[in-house]
């Protein structure tokens, strides 16, 4: 029987495995949102390698990924407020690696930089801020205290990382400083309603007084017109006049007194028999 065949295919297997297998050790890919890291013989380049593809040396070099996306942990932070109340504050920090600190945070720190580098100086840096300010200003002024404890964690970490943003969630205080403040906020309300109710009252009262003279005003503008000329009145009459009979009719017109009324009821005549 002749295995001529039969062996010439198996030696083409083995050939394309050999060279798929060396084709994959001499080829790299780095993926989007990465940088890549050579490796060769346990030393790391100097110089990170771009996403793409690229070759390198067969067995001897590898290439680590390392993720500059900007990515998002929690963190927690036990603070003390200036009036030594106890503030625990569950923050959320975006973070990124910027290309520059590729290599140097591959070199010296191992794993996440964000658990070595970053969450201890957020937490340090909030620590510092709340302990300037009382447990009540810190729940009133959330958005103060994240923007200083921000600046101060930026400060702190450098140029090595790029800290975007944190974000305060939740602050967690005692049941009793709850109520404690809770009832001091409803205080300011109600004192702020009573000031506004207070003023609105001083501003009624002066629109009252304005209008009070203004009518005394008026009234007596009409005194000295009715003083001066008489037959304003008779103006005014005409003026006003609704189209039906007058109950006051004036006596002579050369004469300035007074007229006398006229029945205006609705009585019938009585028919004569």
């Amino acid at each position: 029987m002749n295995n001529a065949p039969l062996l010439r295919v198996i030696g083409l297997a083995v050939l394309l495995f050999v060279l798929v297998l060396a084709s994959s050790t001499t080829t790299y890919v780095v993926e989007p949102g990465t940088r890549g890291i050579a490796v060769t013989l346990g030393k790391a380049a100097d110089q990170f390698l771009p996403e793409g593809f690229g070759f390198k040396a067969p067995f001897v070099t590898s290439i680590v990924p390392v993720n500059i996306r900007q990515r998002t942990r929690s963190v927690r932070a036990e603070c003390f407020s200036s009036d030594l109340q106890q503030v625990i504050a569950d923050l959320r920090v975006q973070y990124r690696v910027p290309e520059q600190s590729v290599v140097t945070i591959f070199k010296q720190f191992a794993g996440d930089p964000f658990d070595s580098l970053i969450a201890p100086r957020v937490q340090e840096a909030l620590k510092e801020v709340t302990a300037l300010q009382t447990a009540v200003q810190i729940v009133k002024s959330r958005e103060e205290i994240k923007q200083k404890a921000l600046s101060a964690a930026r400060l702190k970490i450098g140029n090595l990382l790029t800290v975007e943003d944190v974000v305060i969630q939740d602050l967690h205080l005692s049941s009793e400083l709850e109520r404690a403040i809770e009832a001091k906020m409803v205080a300011e309300q109600q004192a702020a309603q009573a000031r506004f109710t207070q003023t609105q009252t001083e501003i009624e009262a002066q629109t009252a007084v304005i209008r009070a003279r203004g009518e005394a005003e008026a009234i007596k503008v009409r005194g000295e017109a009715l003083r001066h000329n008489p037959s304003f009145l008779r103006l005014q009459m005409v003026e006003r006049w609704n189209g039906r009979s007058p109950m006051v009719v004036p006596f002579e017109t050369n004469t300035t007194a007074a007229g006398f009324l006229l029945p205006m009821g609705s009585a019938q005549t009585t028919p004569e028999p």
